[in-house]
C-alpha cells in the first residue's frame, strides 16, 4: 500500500483480515467515525468473497457522554443492517469520573467489548486502530517517559479479558481508509472530541504536520514502534531465560513461604533491564493492588542494589537487610536472598483491613 490516498482494494482487504478467516465469529468495534466505519465496510466485503467466513457482530458502545452518541449508534446499525450484518449498541452506564476520563472510557469500552464477544460465541474482537494511532500513542509514551514495553506502542494482537483483541488496520493510513469510504459513498460521524484540545491526544495530533515535515510522520513513527516491539520481545525472552536460571539456582533450598525468592548474589549477575522485569513480574503477581508503576519498580531496585553493594553493613541477628511494600507486594532482603511475598492488606485508621488501593500502571 505504496499510496496512502489510494482506496484499499479487495485483493489488500483479504490479506488484512486473512488471519481470522477460520474464526467462528468476530465482533467489530465501529463508533461510527471513518476508521471502524471502513473497518465494517472492508470485512463485509471480505466475508462476502468467503464460501464460509466467520460470523459478524457490530458492536457500538455507547459512553454516554456525548448527546450525539444515540444518533450515531443508530446510523452504525442502519449501515451494519444495509450490509446484512447483527448490530449491537452497549451502553456504560452509572457514573463517569471527574479527572482521567479518556482512561476509564477505554477500559470501560474495551470491558464492554469483551462482554459483547462472549454473547456473541466470537473468537476476537476487531478494532479500528490505524497507523496514525500508533504514532499518536508512541509520541503519548515517550513524553511520559514510558520504558522499552510501553514504547513499543500497540500490538496488533493483545489477550484480553479472555478475548483476543486484534487491530488489523494498524500498518493502515487515516488518509486510506477515507479514501475507500469515499469511493463507497458512504458516509461516517465526525466525533468533536477527536479535536478537543482539553485531551492529550488531540493536542499530539496537531502537532504531527509539523513533526512529519521534519520526517516524524506518522510511518516513520510508527516503523520505531515496530521496531521496539522487537527489541522488547528479544527482552522478555531473556527475562525468561534469568527466571528459569534463578529457579535453577533454587532448587535444593529450604522449602519458602508463598512467594518468589530470588538469590542475592545470582541476581546481581544479572542486566539491570532483566533484574528490573523480573521485580516487576514478581510484584504484579504476588502484589493485590494492581500494576506498579515502573517508575517505583525502578526505585525499589536501586535501594535492593544498594543493599547489596559491597561493604554494605549486614542485619544483625539475620533480620532483613531491606523491607519494602509496593503494589500489595512485600520485597524484603535477608539471608542473601530476595523475597516476595503478598504483603499483609492495609488497616483503615479505625482498624478494619481496608481494600486494595490501585497503582498507577506504568510500561
Amino acid at each position: 500500500m505504496s499510496d496512502d490516498n489510494s482506496p484499499i482494494s479487495a485483493r489488500v482487504a483479504k490479506q488484512l483480515f486473512a488471519a481470522f478467516r477460520n474464526a467462528p465469529a468476530l465482533v467489530l468495534a465501529v463508533s461510527g467515525g471513518p476508521d471502524s466505519v471502513a473497518l465494517m465496510w472492508l470485512a463485509a466485503r471480505w466475508q462476502r468473497s468467503l464460501a464460509r467466513g466467520p460470523q459478524l457482530t457490530i458492536v457500538t458502545v455507547d459512553h454516554g457522554l456525548r448527546a450525539d452518541a444515540a444518533r450515531e449508534a443508530r446510523e452504525v446499525k442502519r449501515l451494519a443492517t444495509g450490509l446484512g450484518l447483527t448490530h449491537r449498541t452497549v451502553r456504560w452506564r452509572g457514573a463517569k469520573p471527574k479527572t482521567g476520563l479518556p482512561a476509564a472510557a477505554r477500559e470501560a469500552r474495551y470491558r464492554l467489548l469483551a462482554e459483547a464477544a462472549r454473547k456473541a460465541g466470537a473468537s476476537h474482537v476487531l478494532t479500528a486502530h490505524t497507523r496514525d494511532d500508533q504514532a499518536e500513542t508512541l509520541l503519548m509514551r515517550m513524553l511520559r517517559g514510558s520504558g522499552l514495553a510501553g514504547l513499543s506502542a500497540m500490538a496488533s494482537l493483545t489477550a484480553r479479558d479472555g478475548i483476543v483483541l486484534a487491530r488489523p488496520l494498524l500498518d493502515v493510513p487515516k488518509s486510506q481508509l477515507v479514501a475507500t469510504l469515499k469511493r463507497a459513498k458512504i458516509s461516517f460521524a465526525d466525533d468533536p472530541t477527536n479535536r478537543d484540545t482539553a485531551f492529550t491526544r488531540p493536542r499530539l495530533r496537531a502537532l504531527l504536520p509539523q513533526l512529519a515535515a521534519e520526517g516524524g510522520d506518522s510511518r516513520s513513527l510508527a516503523r520505531l514502534a515496530s521496531r521496539l516491539s522487537r527489541a522488547n520481545a528479544a527482552v522478555e525472552v531473556l527475562v525468561d531465560g534469568a527466571e528459569r536460571f534463578l529457579q535453577l539456582r533454587a532448587r535444593g533450598d529450604a522449602p519458602q513461604a508463598a512467594g518468589r525468592s530470588f538469590e542475592a548474589e545470582a541476581f546481581a549477575l544479572l542486566p539491570e533491564e532483566v533484574r528490573l522485569r523480573l521485580l516487576l513480574r514478581a510484584v504484579n503477581s504476588l502484589g493485590h493492588e494492581g500494576p506498579a508503576e515502573l517508575g517505583k519498580v525502578e526505585a525499589l531496585l536501586a535501594a535492593l542494589d544498594q543493599a547489596m553493594a559491597p561493604g554494605s553493613r549486614a542485619a544483625p541477628n539475620g533480620r532483613a537487610i531491606l523491607k519494602q511494600t509496593l503494589a500489595g507486594a512485600l520485597i524484603s532482603l535477608a539471608g542473601g536472598r530476595i523475597h516476595v511475598a503478598p504483603a499483609p492488606a492495609r488497616r483503615s485508621k479505625a482498624g478494619s483491613k481496608a481494600g486494595p488501593r490501585a497503582e498507577k500502571g506504568g510500561s
